[in-house]
């Protein structure tokens, strides 16, 4: 018998209410030794919560009975409801492992046990880690439609088709001998595979949206020494992240801070001052920022002197690139034939700037579709799909045994994206992602 786990899923510390979950055979018996009865299914129950050794009221709280399989894990499950305080949360824990067959839930156990119950497929799983990660509202969006089974029907889709070329292959292999074959027409395959073909490769086509969507765009700051990329850097923040100074060089190492940019996450980086440096550790940052501007997907090149040469953006794409002049609120600083001008003394040009940089930075791609394939796993295995379905292509006018081999292996693939088939080395890695109470 498995055991009944348990754990604290609002979070460890000082709160107004902890959220004590219990999953497994011996939830029923708990409820019952922990408040003498077992409440009406799915109603929240007021009580005062026992030791059962010695009949000291632990505390008082909402008690919520789930019996299964119409629970979260699709076993007998109880929720606990209490007061957030680390004494009283302490003493329901420790009554609750003191019960024979109960322990503490390891990270994620009670979302692997949903899965291995068939209440979640493993897309739905990456997707409810992803919620838990969201820091911005395109994450939370881009993992909703993924716990909401995006992916599962485009997939069952797909799948429902091979099934239909399935049944025309197979149904020619048995009935050659008996000359009652159904009519096999290659042409219908054909066209049958390569409307899979289609949808599985838009599919795939969403992946560096999911992959932008989490990770987000780095921005570089850039430009030669004391232009003022530190104090934009910290405008944008809203605090005081970088060091500013009137000394050429201050900045000699990269530093990142990440922002939200209507629900995108962006990751601004200031960079040491781009110019002739004699000092050997100043020439190393400037290094590493010319390195990082390689791989950057915006280049922010500050300036407050009227200079056109700008090296990063010579380097960049014409069309990755902003040139800004700086310190505009200054008497006589002559105007340059530059992007933009700003000022962060006086916030001049700041929201002119940043809607520049939404503008350059949305157009890579259509942020209003939400993505469907977001991980690295579920781009493998709709990519083996993809390679089956190319085999199977060529095999569609020859022996039609080899075909229905290509088209199981495709069958696979697919299965491997909602985890009916061939993950349980993966599975570790997947549910280590969770916190304990999840």
């Amino acid at each position: 018998m498995a055991d009944t786990i348990f754990a604290v899923s609002s979070g460890m510390g000082r709160s107004a209410v902890a959220v004590i979950r219990i999953s497994g055979a011996q939830s029923g018996a708990l409820c019952r030794s922990l408040i003498g009865t077992l409440p009406a299914p799915r109603h929240a129950h007021l009580a005062a919560l026992r030791d059962p050794q010695t009949q000291d009221i632990l505390d008082r709280g909402l008690v919520l009975w789930f019996p299964g399989p119409h629970s979260f894990t699709g076993e007998d499950s109880l929720e606990l409801q209490v007061h957030g305080g680390r004494a009283s949360i302490a003493a329901v824990l420790r009554v609750l492992g003191a019960h024979p067959f109960c322990r503490s839930a390891e990270p994620g156990e009670f979302t692997k046990r949903a899965f291995t119950n068939g209440k979640m497929d493993l897309v739905a799983v990456e997707g409810l880690a992803d919620l838990i990660d969201a820091q911005t509202e395109l994450q939370r969006r881009q993992a909703i439609s993924q716990t909401d089974g995006a992916l599962a029907r485009q997939v069952d889709g797909v799948r429902e088709s091979l099934i239909e070329i399935m049944a025309l292959v197979e149904a020619s292999i048995d009935f050659a001998d008996e000359g009652e074959a159904p009519a096999f027409q290659p042409a219908q395959l054909t066209a049958l595979l390569q409307n899979m073909r289609a949808r599985l490769t838009q599919a795939l086509a969403s992946y560096r949206r999911a992959e932008i969507v989490r990770e987000g765009f780095t921005v570089l700051l850039s430009g030669p020494p004391n232009a003022g990329k530190s104090s934009l850097l910290n405008h944008i923040a809203g605090r005081e992240a970088a060091i500013v100074s009137d000394i050429p060089g201050t900045t000699r190492d990269l530093l990142e801070v990440t922002i939200d940019l209507d629900g995108l996450p962006v990751v601004l980086i200031d960079s040491a001052g781009i110019h002739e440096a004699a000092d050997t550790v100043e020439r190393i940052g400037i290094e590493r920022a010319r390195t990082r501007a390689e791989h950057a997907d915006l280049v922010l090149w500050l300036s407050d002197r009227a200079e056109t040469d700008a090296p990063l953006v010579r380097e960049h794409d014409e069309g990755q690139s902003i040139r800004i002049r700086t310190k505009s609120d200054l008497v006589g600083r002559s105007a340059a034939p530059l992007d933009i001008a700003i000022s962060t003394r006086t916030g001049e040009g700041i929201d002119a700037l940043l809607a520049l940089v939404r503008e350059r930075l949305f157009a890579v791609e259509n942020f209003a579709e939400t993505a469907v394939v977001t991980s690295e796993r579920q781009f493998a295995a709709l990519s083996d799909a993809v390679a089956g379905i190319d085999r199977a292509l060529v095999r569609v006018a020859g022996q039609p045994e080899v075909l229905a081999e290509e088209l199981r292996a495709v069958a696979v693939s697919l299965g491997r994206v909602s985890g009916r088939i061939g993950v349980e080395d993966l599975l570790d890695s997947i549910f280590a992602r969770f916190c304990f109470g999840k």
